[in-house]
């Protein structure tokens, strides 16, 4: 499954399903598929959403491995990556106080 956030002031993002839960339940929502959050909602989801990867980065985590052609193994993209279009997203949504809906993607 994919999900799309939407914000009339910033691009779509897509996320996959499982990164777009667990960012939904970091920023103190439900995880629902399909939602919104209305605009005066967003600053308090951005804040959570902020605090929460940030402690997460504090936290140690497994070593990272160089990609290694002959194992076939790959680098791990960090949560933080992942979750920055979504920061941004909610960042434009603020500054603008719009509204932020997600949806299944295509």
């Amino acid at each position: 499954m994919l999900v799309t956030f939407s914000c009339p002031v910033y691009a779509d993002i897509t996320l996959f399903g499982d990164v777009a839960v667990r960012l939904l339940r970091l920023m103190g929502h439900s995880g629902r598929v399909p939602g919104a959050l209305l605009s005066a909602d967003v600053p308090e989801a951005l804040e959570r959403l902020e605090a929460a990867i940030e402690a997460e980065r504090q936290q140690p985590g497994p070593e990272e491995e160089e990609e290694d052609e002959a194992s076939g193994r790959e680098r791990v993209v960090p949560f933080a990556h992942r979750a920055f279009p979504l920061i941004e997203l909610l960042r434009a949504a603020v500054r603008e106080k719009s509204n932020v809906m997600w949806d299944i993607g295509n």
